[in-house]
């Protein structure tokens, strides 16, 4: 008997700056982010993605993807894509694009990964207000671009 059903694991989940496409149609990652350094807060990140490669599933899916603030609670992003697994032996790679995402507060900001709505990682990205040397303290600035 054949499983015609098999919910995916997830391989690798990578939050980046950009995601491209060589001419032979391997991807490359640029700016693997492990944290946020910033001059200045409120401060608006142009594009964030996420890099997901799903694996060893059968079926159609759904994958969502949502940042979450420090507070634990608050969806700053989200989106949603689906896929498809014909096989165990194949994989898929989503990448999801977050543009224009404030962030208002220094602290800890989660990204968390569902398949069908099922939990799969949620992750660390912290986020920390380094101000310029030079950077005179004052009333908060406007949202910056990051």
């Amino acid at each position: 008997m054949q499983a015609t059903r098999i919910l995916p694991d997830l391989q690798c989940s990578l939050i980046c700056e950009e995601v491209r496409q060589e001419s032979n149609g391997n991807l490359f990652l640029i700016g693997v982010l492990t944290i946020l350094r910033v001059p200045e807060l409120p401060i608006v990140a142009g594009r964030l993605c996420i890099f997901n490669r799903w694996t060893a599933g059968v079926g159609q899916f759904s994958e969502s993807v949502r940042l979450i603030a420090p507070d634990q609670t608050t969806v700053i992003s989200k989106g949603e894509s689906k896929f498809e697994l014909r096989d165990p032996a194949v994989s898929a790679t989503n990448v999801m694009v977050f543009t224009q995402v404030e962030f208002k507060t220094p602290g800890v900001y989660y990204i968390e990964v569902l398949v069908d709505e099922v939990m799969k990682v949620r992750y660390p990205l912290p986020l920390i207000h380094a101000p310029l040397p030079n950077q005179a303290s004052g009333a908060p600035a406007a949202p910056r671009t990051a």
